[in-house]
């Protein structure tokens, strides 16, 4: 019912947007006389702010169309590698002669589905590419997969990102022996390694190389946030009964049980609600003043921060309690299709692990775990860091992230498939 709601509000408010559009062009028409007034730029400004807060947005574009490397421009082809119901595996393709005679080495990125699009890693993909050929999960909304399709939980996760790592291994025919390392950033840390246990313990040649997990929960009481917190706190009934929605008919996920892109962004923002009231009364300052490169920063954020996508339900409540109440992986408890997962059996995979010491959402020391669980990994095939001055965002995202971060990635990667 709720989700109906807040369907129909969102479309009953098309004419306020319209309306706010139609206000923002009239007090920027250059032939408008009051254009050239303080009223005018404060009503172009506002409307513009308006606006904004009433759209409701799409996915938005990867918009990665080159990179550099070795001081050439090197265009970008985005790939559909393989196609699931639930996620599509993405090859941002370098074209080029020269990309034919390049051995770098491959980077699965496993992006975090927790109410945002894969693009949130667009900033980790542009620094990735010059050194290395990336693929990346796209989980899509789930408003938009049919209900026929099944359910889609943890142990579906898994096995979606089991199926990404053979076709790693098997990609040019490598047979499962193509070099290749998982890169999991945030929520899918836990599972990424549950996926790298899960063919440890089979011997498989399609485990990854190595596995760098950044600012992830592999266990969450190792140093507690509002966010392990508030799922302590908080019964599984409780988080179904307020978190959990049907797709509303107009969608072909229709009657789909989810956890709305909606309500996660209401959650995101209710984390610092002071900073995204100031962020937009700032943004309308900057507009006044004229100041159209600093709003435009600001409503560039804004565009990628208020995209969201519905996560399945039943992935969403297990993850709450497997990962975060029970913490069943640091207490050696945790099942996949009935069998334990025991990471320890990882021998061969490389670990590296990032955190921002600012982290607030998965704050240092719930990443680091894996080295204790992982203890069969040589300790020359392990390297931690911790990355100072830089929240959650920051360790994939902005300067520090592409000026010290990712270099010592790339080392990394380099250094495991030397060993």
């Amino acid at each position: 019912m709720l989700y109906n709601m807040h369907d129909a509000r969102t479309q009953a408010l098309v004419p306020m947007r319209l309306m706010a559009e139609a206000t923002r062009l009239a007090f920027l028409n250059p032939f408008q006389p009051l254009s050239y007034t303080p009223f005018g730029r404060m009503m172009a400004s506002a409307s513009t702010v308006m606006e904004g807060l009433l759209t409701e947005r799409e996915k938005p574009e990867w918009g990665l169309a080159r990179t550099h490397i070795d001081g050439e421009a090197v265009p970008i082809a985005i790939e559909t590698a393989v196609e699931t119901p639930f996620c599509n595996l993405l090859h941002f393709k370098r074209l080029g002669a020269a990309m034919k005679r390049r051995t770098d080495p491959a980077i699965l990125l496993v992006a975090p589905m927790s109410g945002h699009h894969a693009t949130l890693l667009r900033g980790t993909v542009e620094a990735l590419l010059p050194d290395h050929e990336v693929y990346v999960t796209d989980w899509i909304d789930a408003r938009l997969v049919p209900k026929a399709e099944g359910r889609f939980g943890v142990a579906r996760y898994i096995d979606t990102v089991i199926d990404f790592m053979r076709f790693m291994a098997d990609r040019d025919g490598g047979a499962g022996e193509t070099p290749y390392h998982a890169m999991a950033v945030c929520q899918p840390a836990p599972l990424v390694m549950a996926a790298a246990a899960i063919l440890a313990e089979q011997d498989a040649p399609h485990a990854p190389n190595g596995m760098i997990l950044m600012g992830g929960p592999i266990d969450p009481a190792a140093n507690p946030t509002i966010v392990t917190q508030a799922a302590e706190n908080r019964s599984i009934d409780w988080f179904e009964h307020h978190g959990i929605h049907r797709v509303p008919a107009r969608y072909p996920g229709a009657n789909r049980r989810v956890y709305p892109g909606f309500l996660q962004l209401r959650a995101f923002m209710a984390m610092n609600p002071g900073r995204h009231t100031d962020a937009h009364w700032r943004m309308f300052r900057h507009l006044v003043r004229g100041d159209g490169e600093s709003a435009d920063k600001t409503a560039t954020f804004y565009d990628e921060y208020m995209a969201v996508m519905d996560t399945a339900a039943d992935f969403y409540l297990e993850t709450v309690d497997q990962i975060f109440k029970r913490r069943l992986l640091p207490k050696g408890e945790f099942l996949h299709h009935g069998r334990r997962v025991n990471p320890a059996a990882i021998v061969k995979t490389a670990l590296m692990t990032i955190e921002g010491e600012l982290d607030d959402i998965s704050a240092p020391g719930q990443t680091e775990a894996a080295h204790r669980l992982c203890a069969s990994i040589p300790k020359e095939r392990r390297r931690h860091l911790v990355q100072p001055g830089v929240g959650h965002y920051g360790i994939f995202n902005g300067r520090k992230w592409r000026e010290e971060i990712k270099p010592q990635i790339a080392e990394f990667v380099r250094e495991t498939l030397a060993q």
